[in-house]
């Protein structure tokens, strides 16, 4: 009989110990990868019934939650970098005891999402893509070279500044990612600034920030033969739904389903919508 309570474990993979927790039982794996500043916290409306079909894991990704936060002396890229996320979702899919995982991942989650496919395809069954971040932002940024240089050769400072300016911000950004605002509490807000601003985080924040460049998805996505399913919320600020359609006629045969009323994190703001979209899909692919 499947867990009925999401049960919390960590596993050391690739420089972090990861936390996840874990629901459902089953040879198929679902495996949940949230956006950036968020925590597992954002899957707690869905996790249950989608641990009907399958095993589910969703993991606190490097720099959230309960996951560590090293701050290395050096090679800080080689932790924190994209590729660097998704080489250890491709190790966590091994070490958990599945060979392969149907990956639903969500804004910089997605982003990852999509790079296990592409390198390290023999490690992912299927995508689901909720509000991913392919054509802006995260996926395509860079930092002039003075910039990174000077940034690099005085992180404790620039490390300071982002724990004032996030701090300072983080609540109207988490707003922002809501269509019907309404709908996310103080409580829900204290919570993820909880989970994400614990241990060093504005150092280890930095690491990432400094590691970000442009990954080049756009023209490596036509490339994906995996079963493909694209999610967005209709009135979605931080990922313009158009992002997604684009995303959705770029993967051959990937289907696209658009949330009405409702922002960046459908399996938040609309729960029932997001199950509905998702569940047919994943019941055509379990093993």
């Amino acid at each position: 009989m499947p867990s009925s309570t999401a049960t919390s474990h960590f596993l050391d993979t690739n420089g972090f110990r990861v936390h996840y927790q874990r629901l459902g039982s089953g040879p198929t794996l679902i495996l949940l990868l949230h956006g950036s500043f968020l925590s597992v916290r954002s899957w707690r409306h869905v996790t249950a019934e989608l641990a009907k079909h399958a095993t589910v894991v969703a993991i606190d990704r490097p720099l959230c939650g309960k996951t560590s936060r090293p701050v290395p002396k050096t090679g800080g890229a080689a932790l924190y970098s994209a590729e660097a996320q998704s080489d250890l979702v491709a190790a966590l899919i091994e070490q958990l005891g599945f060979e392969r995982a149907i990956v639903i991942g969500h804004s910089t989650g997605g982003t990852v999402s999509v790079l296990t496919a592409l390198r390290q395809p023999q490690r992912v069954q299927a995508l689901v893509l909720v509000g991913a971040m392919v054509y802006s932002a995260y996926a395509t940024s860079k930092l002039p070279p003075p910039m990174l240089k000077m940034m690099t050769a005085a992180k404790p400072l620039f490390a300071r500044l982002m724990r004032v300016m996030i701090g300072a911000f983080y609540t109207k950004a988490l707003r922002a990612l809501w269509h019907r605002q309404e709908l996310l509490t103080d409580a829900d807000i204290a919570a993820y600034r909880a989970d994400f601003m614990a241990e060093a985080w504005d150092r280890a924040f930095l690491e990432s920030f400094l590691a970000t460049k442009p990954l080049g998805l756009d023209a490596q996505v036509p490339g994906l033969t995996l079963p493909t399913l694209v999610i967005t919320g209709a009135h979605d600020r931080a990922v313009k739904p158009e992002e997604s359609e684009r995303l959705a006629a770029a993967v051959p045969n990937a289907q696209l389903v658009v949330i009405p009323d409702c922002g960046h994190i459908p399996h938040e703001e609309a729960p029932a919508a997001f199950l509905a979209a998702v569940t047919p899909f994943l019941q055509q692919h379990l093993q």
